[in-house]
């Protein structure tokens, strides 16, 4: 299953600047476990997106619930993130080919 992620900073950018390096770090862990498949800001810089692939059936909204709750950003108070299940049917066989779990 996908899902994306928005992130809306909750603190002044200033504040949030403080805590990417430790946040890119966590999004490299979840790139690294197969979970993210891409992110990066919105433009302007009001918050980002998450790129995601999660388990099927039940497991996903505890893994979308991990996924939120274990950012720097959430921890710290400096960003909310809104959890979206996607279903992607134009395209998907393309990012299911692209995006195929490694072995």
């Amino acid at each position: 299953m996908y899902a994306i992620a928005i992130i809306r900073y909750r603190r002044p950018l200033d504040e949030v600047l403080t805590a990417v390096d430790e946040h890119r770090a966590y999004l490299k862990g979840l790139m690294d476990q197969g979970l993210l498949l891409a992110s990066g800001p919105l433009d302007p810089r009001t918050g980002g997106a998450l790129l995601l692939r999660v388990p099927d059936g039940a497991a996903a909204a505890a893994t979308l619930d991990q996924i939120r709750d274990g950012d720097p950003f959430t921890q710290r108070g400096l960003a909310q993130y809104e959890l979206l299940p996607w279903v992607p049917v134009f395209g998907k066989e393309e990012l299911d080919r692209v995006f195929a779990p490694k072995p």
